[in-house]
């Protein structure tokens, strides 16, 4: 193994397990793809690097310039480790209601955090950014819900290290949230195998599971649109916050340690091995559970953690 130049070489590359004891069809293979494996523990590590080094090479970014991104955590926190590294001062706006993993973790970077109200979720910390970017032309906003650097980045990367280490895919089951890892992975997919599934996992409309949005609640990400999302997708698997937090559980049995919106991809999975006959499901673990901890996901009563989990914003 060479030695990497920075912490921005880590990112990508991610490690694929296969946790096939979790399917309940002994003919559907369950295959987990790791993107806690990257330096902040998340697969926003890689939209990132993306955004900031495609930013610099246009000229957006440079030397002295302030970054701005509204984030519910780890996509703040991915570019609040690179803006250190590069020496950008960067503001980070987030929902009141985020967990102190979140804002702590921030800190630790050296990002300045702007609150935005909790009851308007992610979308409120999207509106204030927005506003913000108005009154701040000099910023840099680099706006991951319609930065083609965001989907673009796992066309290019999550979606061959996937053929590549699983070659016998047949569907491929990934969150909701911005949507890049959804178009970018699913395009390249289906580029390679025409027949090949790609679902989303999204909570009911008007109920939080998190890291991952219902379109129904009126926002859809730009990169969503720009990437044919409605024709890309084969359909959608609703995940509410107790099973999230169930199927979290379920990957700990197989020793994998994430967080509650990779509980919701993994519970997306298994609804998808229950309706095939035979095949291999690929999905993403988002991210770890060292930011969840104060969430008791693991340890607590079950319904007393999704309803803390629909109060406080801990992805």
């Amino acid at each position: 193994m060479t030695v990497k130049r920075d912490a921005l070489d880590l990112i990508g590359d991610t490690p694929v397990v296969d946790v096939s004891q979790l399917s309940p069809n002994p003919r559907v293979r369950l295959v987990a793809k790791l993107e806690s494996a990257n330096p902040t523990g998340s697969v926003k590590d890689r939209i990132a690097k993306a955004m900031v080094l495609e930013a610099e090479a246009d000229g957006t970014l440079g030397p002295g310039k302030q970054i701005l991104e509204p984030s519910s955590g780890n996509t703040g926190i991915a570019l609040a480790m690179i803006a250190r590294i590069r020496d950008y001062p960067i503001t980070v706006v987030m929902p009141e209601n985020t967990s102190p993993e979140r804002r702590a973790m921030l800190e630790v970077f050296g990002a300045r955090i702007v609150l935005s109200p909790g009851a308007e979720g992610s979308n409120g910390a999207v509106r204030l950014s927005q506003q913000m970017a108005l009154e701040h032309p000099d910023w840099v906003f680099l706006y991951q819900y319609g930065n083609e650097a965001n989907p673009r980045v796992h066309y290019q990367t999550t979606g061959p290290e996937i053929l590549r280490d699983v070659p016998d895919v047949t569907h491929f089951v990934g969150g909701l949230g911005t949507s890049g890892t959804l178009m970018g992975v699913g395009t390249c997919l289906k580029e390679a195998y025409p027949d090949i599934k790609i679902l989303a996992v999204e909570p009911p409309a008007g109920e939080m599971v998190d890291g991952l949005r219902s379109l129904d609640d009126g926002f859809i990400p730009p990169v969503y649109e720009k990437w044919g999302g409605a024709d890309l997708l084969d359909g959608k698997r609703i995940v509410r916050p107790r099973e999230s937090v169930e199927h979290t559980r379920k990957l700990a049995d197989a020793g994998i340690f994430a967080g509650i919106s990779s509980g919701a991809t993994l519970a997306g999975a298994v609804r998808v091995a229950e309706r095939i006959e035979s095949g291999t499901v690929v999905f993403i673990v988002c991210d770890g559970g060292w930011k969840y901890l104060s969430s008791r996901a693991w340890t607590g009563d079950l319904d007393e953690v999704a309803e803390r989990a629909s109060e406080i914003i801990y992805f």
